[in-house]
């Protein structure tokens, strides 16, 4: 009995070691493994960043203006900016006499969108994120970046990119005259005629006479040009704008040379995606693409491989590379807009488009003195329905004679808009932009109504 009792408690003594061994090897060892799990599930310097964000991003300006981690501060805290026409510390006070201000092409009518996503589009930056030039690639271009552009294009069915290059510039402007130096001739004894057909986008002539180079000159508009030089022999570059900024008509090229197609505006919400384009090159913009302007990116799509080192060169030269801060902000609003085969992004902004379009042109459906560019309706493959167009921008026109400047007549209306003559168009026309703050657009709204009401007494407030 005695032998058993012996045996019983050693073996006992045994088991409680072994069980005390495990424990401790699973403290020393599997601890480390613990709290890598815990600080995968745990917030630790992102925190207080994500906390400063959501505390000025719920600062109540009434709806009609926003505070801002990088914006004004007063007593040491963030303070509502208010939007236009708005005043008072919450943006709460409308000036009555307030102009409409239909000038600059500002696409924040996509905000509501993007409140709405606001944890799928949201951008957490580390201190020491992308110091480097490159990535490790040695590239200065994020191919993840890249790869969710070409998906984008595939899902929206408006460009080719199989089997062509992409170069990434600060906002599409910059790769306007990024390809223009790529397409010249390089010969300044004869240099490039760069080209537009009226009426057009006043960055073309803007940036190439500003540039002044030696191997390239605006020569202005493109009939104008072909009907006095007969000969095909002249080195031309033309820009076609496609959706055209301002009228949106669907441009083609005149002189059939070399061509820079800017696609800026061509995406479900501003016209029917009638199929891919498949240019030689091609450029887009995120600002109308997502409403994101304050970024500053655009891209380019190239299919010859000099002319794509001839670009990449220039931005190199310009700017080592765009800023990988704003690279990762666009992939993350870029993998928002493929959401869904791009239908959540697409559907929200068509649908905002439609209506401003469908309330303008009951308004001006009324009127004798102003007119409206005429749409048509074509089918859309993205939508898989015929649609009518829903330019970003009305092209106004001022049908009585003595109306020679439709920029001060809009004016007294206390309508602000974009003359004809910055297009190299007639002032007869002006441009309205549709695309900001849906507290703009209601102020335009409001004197257009006012002002199109003085010709019969007629017309209710829309």
């Amino acid at each position: 009995m005695g032998e058993t009792k012996k045996y019983c408690y050693g073996f006992c003594l045994l088991i409680s070691v072994a069980v005390n061994i495990l424990f401790s090897i699973n403290l020393y060892v599997g601890g480390d493994k613990r709290q890598v799990i815990s600080s995968q599930s745990t917030l630790t310097w992102s925190e207080k960043a994500a906390e400063e964000a959501e505390a000025v991003a719920g600062i109540y300006c009434s709806g009609h203006g926003r505070a801002y981690l990088d914006g004004l501060i007063s007593q040491g805290q963030p303070v509502c900016e208010c939007f236009d026409c708005y005043a008072g510390s919450d943006c709460s006070e409308l000036s009555p006499g307030c102009a409409a201000d239909a000038d600059s092409g500002d696409p924040v009518f996509f905000e509501p969108f993007w409140m709405q996503h606001a944890a799928d589009s949201a951008v957490v930056i580390s201190g020491w994120h992308r110091m480097s030039y490159r990535y490790a690639d040695g590239t200065t271009m994020s191919k993840e970046l890249e790869n969710y552009i070409r998906k984008l294009h595939s899902v929206v069915g408006n460009a080719v990119t199989e089997g062509r290059y992409i170069v990434f510039g600060i906002g599409s402007t910059q790769l306007l005259n990024a390809a223009v130096y790529a397409l010249s001739s390089g010969n300044s004894s004869s240099p490039s005629n760069v080209l537009a057909s009226i009426p057009f986008y006043p960055m073309y002539k803007a940036q190439t006479v500003f540039f002044n180079s030696e191997d390239f000159q605006f020569e202005g508009d493109t009939n104008s040009w072909q009907s006095n030089n007969q000969t095909n022999t002249m080195d031309v570059i033309e820009f076609v704008t496609s959706p055209n900024n301002p009228d949106g008509e669907l441009k083609k090229p005149v002189l059939g040379g070399k061509t820079i197609y800017d696609h800026a505006y061509f995406w479900p919400h501003f016209t029917p995606i009638k199929g891919p384009s498949d240019r030689d090159l091609m450029i887009f913009t995120l600002s109308k693409l997502t409403g994101h302007a304050g970024t500053r990116f655009g891209w380019a799509i190239i299919k010859d491989k000099d002319i794509y080192d001839k670009v990449l060169n220039y931005i190199s030269v310009a700017d080592l590379g765009i800023s990988k801060d704003t690279q990762l902000r666009v992939l993350k609003l870029i993998k928002v807009a493929v959401e869904g085969d791009g239908m959540p992004l697409f559907e929200f902004s068509y649908n905002k488009m439609k209506d401003r379009w469908d309330r303008l042109t009951s308004v001006f459906s009324k009127s004798t003195r102003f007119s409206i560019q005429q749409r048509h309706p074509l089918y859309c493959n993205f939508f898989n329905e015929t649609r009518l167009p829903s330019p970003a921008y009305a092209w106004v026109k001022c049908e009585r004679e003595e109306d020679h400047d439709c920029s001060a007549v809009l004016k007294a209306g206390k309508i602000i808009g974009r003359n004809g003559s910055l297009f190299s168009a007639d002032d007869r026309y002006t441009r309205l932009s549709l695309i900001k703050s849906q507290d703009d657009f209601e102020l335009l709204m409001k004197r257009l109504t006012e002002l199109v009401s003085l010709e019969d007494g007629s017309i209710k407030m829309i």
